[in-house]
């Protein structure tokens, strides 16, 4: 692989990260000084996985880091951040409200939920989020999901779920949270495409130019449209692999797997100004 040709990928690729940190206050010097210290991270727990090779003189000849800098990097945490409460809990709250069958409509829509359960009814989102957890009341849950505008709570004491459910709010942690772990995700696997002789991640896009403005935004729509519905699908399924109706949920924080698997869909409109030559239409 040419540096070269990467180091021009890596440009198009950092530009719009770069122009959100200046936008927020982030200067050259700071992120400089984050990247030096994430080389020595990557050199020192990635490259290197055998402790007896993490020399300072190899992570310096590594990383290009000088090795008086390096043992005071490496003491530095590592960039490995603990999800937010609110995205590991109501996040799972949300996932099965979507897609578990005793809380969606024959249409695959999100029940409007009794607040409290009843004798004999199974669906109520007392019962829902005690599925999901057993350490935090549903009340608590509720209140909390009621302040991101994730649910309303109708005058009949009925529990509506909003048609944009979990949309994390701007600049808030959840939203960065979901906007570093997507992008690292996306980023991760087009790398591993990139070093295997055979792909092995799914990456493909359909991409359009010389659009009109109502042509795009027809698209746009639509692909939302589209992509949502995906989205659910793949919620279903993973819900019925997981046997999680079966599951007590005392068990659950018990399983044996470590693996993860993360699903994105992404669109990208904008003016079209000739700065990147292309096709006018194609998938890649």
């Amino acid at each position: 692989m040419a540096p070269a040709a990467l180091l021009m990928a890596a440009r198009r690729l950092l530009r719009p990260l770069v122009r959100l940190m200046m936008k927020s206050g982030v200067t050259f010097p700071v992120l400089s000084d984050t990247l030096r210290q994430l080389f020595v991270d990557v050199a020192t727990n990635d490259i290197l996985p055998d402790s007896r090779s993490r020399t300072d003189s190899r992570i310096s000849v590594l990383s290009g880091v000088h090795r008086k800098e390096i043992k005071r990097l490496r003491l530095l945490k590592s960039d490995q951040a603990r999800p937010p409460d609110v995205v590991t809990l109501l996040s799972q709250v949300v996932g099965r409200w979507l897609g578990s069958p005793a809380y969606v409509t024959p249409d695959g829509q999100p029940r409007i939920l009794a607040r409290l359960a009843q004798p004999g009814q199974a669906a109520a989102f007392e019962t829902l989020v005690q599925a999901v957890t057993t350490d935090v009341r549903p009340r608590a849950v509720l209140d909390d999901m009621v302040s991101h505008g994730v649910v309303t709570v109708l005058d009949d004491d009925r529990v509506r779920l909003n048609t944009q459910a979990f949309i994390p709010r701007p600049g808030g942690a959840e939203q960065l949270f979901y906007f570093a772990r997507n992008l690292h995700d996306h980023v991760a696997a087009a790398s591993a495409n990139i070093v295997s002789g055979n792909p092995p991640y799914f990456d493909r896009s359909v991409h359009y130019d010389a659009l009109t403005l109502a042509q795009a935004e027809a698209l746009r729509a639509y692909a939302r449209e589209v992509g949502m519905r995906a989205l659910l699908e793949v919620n279903r399924k993973a819900l019925e692999l997981l046997g999680e109706e079966a599951m007590p949920a005392a068990d659950q924080a018990n399983r044996d797997g470590r693996e993860r698997v993360n699903l994105g869909i992404y669109l990208y409109q904008e003016c079209d100004d000739g700065k990147e030559d292309g096709a006018s239409g194609g998938r890649a």
